[in-house]
């Protein structure tokens, strides 16, 4: 993993979920999360953990603070909420072992103004050409989420201009056909044909443990039953050891 070039079958080789690698051994690369939220890197944080117990150095960038939702909070919208829910996002990626969280401050819902004026272009670029790998939502945002789509589409556009020996891994997390669980708050969630998935990342119950810490951190976002309780779900149905992501080149 210490050349682009060589990215996508480096990060294939993690499903192995090896321990970190001892002074001596070649350097781990540099990943960066790139979504629209804190709370957004929830959906992947297993293989967050992974890839940072692994040592691997990463990076968690949030375009926005999430300062529009109030969540479960009694907060209205504006920075004393963005306040503390970028608190719960160093908490999160604290709990992940992620070196940084990174939060360019753009406002929630608002970014669609900041993609005609080239100003999140500009804002995440340097954090993602400076990657060996970066990990972001698909095209369907999720749930069709508007931020989390133009998040996933400016990480595109900024990586596929780049020559081919110079660019990061781009891969898209996603759930497979027939893995969505079966809860109420789902239901509209995309899926992705399991033959486009072909790049996963294992972990280990440690790294599943960490995942559930990091969401015990979103107070504001995520009633308590929910916080404690989705790891575990995601774990039984869509993950399944693995967390699935799909090459976007």
């Amino acid at each position: 993993m210490m050349i682009r070039r060589a990215c996508l079958s480096a990060l294939a080789a993690l499903t192995a979920s090896q321990p970190a690698a001892a002074d001596g051994d070649a350097p781990k690369s540099h990943v960066v999360v790139a979504v629209a939220h804190p709370d957004d890197e929830l959906f992947m944080a297993p293989a967050i953990a992974a890839l940072a117990r692994e040592g691997h150095r990463v990076t968690i960038v949030q375009a926005t603070p999430g300062d529009a939702g109030p969540g479960v909070s009694d907060f209205s919208k504006g920075e004393a909420l963005a306040a503390v829910r970028r608190g719960e996002a160093q908490c999160s990626g604290t709990a992940l072992g992620a070196a940084e969280v990174v939060n360019l401050g753009f406002g929630d819902g608002k970014l669609a103004e900041h993609v005609r004026d080239g100003s999140l272009a500009k804002a995440l670029a340097p954090h993602v050409t400076g990657a060996a790998t970066v990990l972001t939502w698909g095209p369907d945002g999720g749930y069709g989420h508007a931020d989390h789509r133009l998040v996933s589409a400016i990480a595109t556009q900024i990586l596929q201009a780049r020559p081919a020996g110079e660019r990061p891994a781009l891969l898209y997390v996603g759930i497979a056909s027939g893995a969505l669980p079966q809860v109420a708050e789902m239901a509209d969630w995309a899926v992705t044909d399991p033959a486009l998935l072909t790049q996963t990342i294992a972990y280990t119950p440690a790294d599943l443990a960490a995942a559930k810490a990091a969401a015990l951190c979103h107070v504001t976002q995520f009633p308590e039953a929910s916080r404690q309780g989705m790891m575990g779900l995601f774990d039984a149905t869509m993950w399944r050891g693995k967390v699935h992501f799909r090459p976007a080149f």
